[in-house]
């Protein structure tokens, strides 16, 4: 694996467009999450995302790139809507699925007949696609940087973390560090392919804000609620995000009474055995202002306005699942448009 710097080299963001335009793996910052990334133009380049990632090569991927312009590439129609929502909210963390050009971008598009777009807001994203754009590949599909359905990867180390023991076989994967992502969760999608606008993840953009640019209303698919038409789109299975332990949701009360519950066997357990590891972490916003420590509960707390939440969010599920816990229990976000993105990720890694 390397680590490829812009900070540290001065050719870093030369280095990783070659290895793109060369068919190679590069994990590359966005503002939103890290992608593994590979030209989109190359079937044989992206079917390396799906060996890495152990990812299913009919789940479609999203291309990420430098401007509009780039995007036209790719399509074979850019709808009205789709210009709308891109002109207001591109570069930035939304990606519109409207109709493929059926003569690039197969592999990446999982063989649908649409295909997602983005135009990342990150320096160091928009650098690499301008020097990518330069040796003629206008758009690298990018999927998060983890593992299928796993924790998506917020820092350069988490990527890391996710490749460094690569089966045999498997392409070397070459990071771009970036520093943290700023937005923490993966873009909005909205398919702008089948003449009506239709959320298909929330994000960061809340639903309101994507109505307000679409000029109508907007349908949303929600997990409970699938919309059984909708094109296949990154992140939006039933379960995905997951750590390793069990996620399970609650509100604050039932959160406080599955812990008066467990306390005392977990005492007991404790008592039995004083160098036992945590067995329950807990992740809330509310709890434990007046709760006593203890020894088999791992807490953390879960910061109190979304924007912060979304932007800690899979980094401090990453530390909770890192100490070994069997259950992560999370208190359910508020009911606020605000949350809507933290709240899909967290039901998502609940479903696992």
């Amino acid at each position: 694996m390397r680590l490829l710097d812009p900070a540290q080299q001065a050719d870093a963001i030369e280095l990783a467009a070659q290895r793109l335009v060369d068919g190679g793996l590069l994990a590359m910052p966005t503002e939103t999450v890290y992608g593994l990334a590979a030209r989109a133009d190359d079937d044989a380049a992206v079917a390396r995302i799906f060996a890495a990632k152990g990812r299913p090569a009919d789940h479609p991927l999203i291309v990420h790139v430098p401007n509009q312009a780039a995007a036209l590439s790719f399509v074979s129609a850019f709808p009205p809507v789709a210009q709308r929502l891109t002109a207001a909210f591109w570069p930035g963390p939304l990606t519109v699925i409207v109709p493929r050009n059926p003569e690039i971008a197969t592999a990446a598009a999982g063989g649908q007949d649409t295909i997602g777009l983005r135009c990342p807001d990150h320096p160091v994203a928009r650098a690499l696609l301008d020097e990518c754009a330069k040796r003629d590949v206008l758009g690298v599909a990018a999927p998060s940087a983890n593992r299928f359905g796993r924790i998506s990867p917020t820092r350069a180390e988490h990527v890391v973390e996710e490749f460094k023991d690569q089966g045999e076989g498997l392409d070397e994967v070459w990071v771009l560090e970036g520093g943290p992502c700023d937005v923490g969760i993966e873009s909005t999608i909205i398919d702008c392919s089948r003449g009506h606008p239709v959320l298909l993840r929330p994000g960061k953009l809340t639903l309101a804000e994507i109505e307000a640019v679409a000029g109508e209303p907007v349908q949303w698919s929600r997990p409970e609620a699938p919309d059984p038409l909708a094109p296949k789109a990154s992140g939006t299975l039933a379960s995905h995000y997951a750590p390793r332990a069990k996620v399970r949701l609650m509100d604050d009360e039932r959160l406080n009474a599955a812990l008066d519950v467990m306390e005392p066997e977990l005492s007991a357990a404790v008592i039995r055995d004083p160098h036992q590891a945590p067995r329950i972490a807990v992740y809330s916003r509310s709890l434990w202002a007046w709760r006593p420590k203890h020894k088999a509960i791992v807490h953390r707390s879960m910061p109190g306005d979304a924007v912060t939440a979304a932007q800690d969010l899979f980094a401090d599920l990453r530390e909770l699942d890192a100490t070994g816990v069997e259950l992560i229990w999370v208190e359910t976000p508020p009911d606020d448009p605000a949350w809507d993105g933290v709240r899909d990720r967290l039901a998502r890694a609940a479903a696992s």
